[in-house]
């Protein structure tokens, strides 16, 4: 391990145990009223496996495409981003009524 990742590492660690020791770090699940704790951890499992399989069909994470395509200006690296945005948006939809 090199000295900045230790140092990087003991820091995390040193915040953490601070939270903790301070009673600051509390674990909480946030959702909405018509909506179990349950079933909002099943959801965020599901959503994250299904991110994990289609960055694993695509050879790579969807954040990396749109970061390191769109700085150099690429038109299908705007394109995936806006279409992923777009979705989150139409799902978003979908699921309102499990928030208000």
């Amino acid at each position: 391990m090199t000295g900045l990742s230790r140092w990087c590492l003991e820091r995390s660690w040193a915040v953490f145990v601070s939270g903790w020791l301070n009673g600051r770090l509390k674990v909480e699940t946030n959702k909405g009223p018509r909506i179990s704790v349950r079933a909002r951890w099943i959801f965020a499992f599901v959503g994250g496996a299904i991110m994990a399989y289609g960055a694993r069909m695509a050879r790579g994470c969807t954040s990396g495409q749109g970061l390191t395509g769109g700085a150099t200006l690429s038109a299908g690296s705007w394109t995936v981003m806006f279409a992923i945005f777009a979705g989150g948006y139409a799902l978003a939809y979908f699921v309102r009524k499990l928030w208000n």
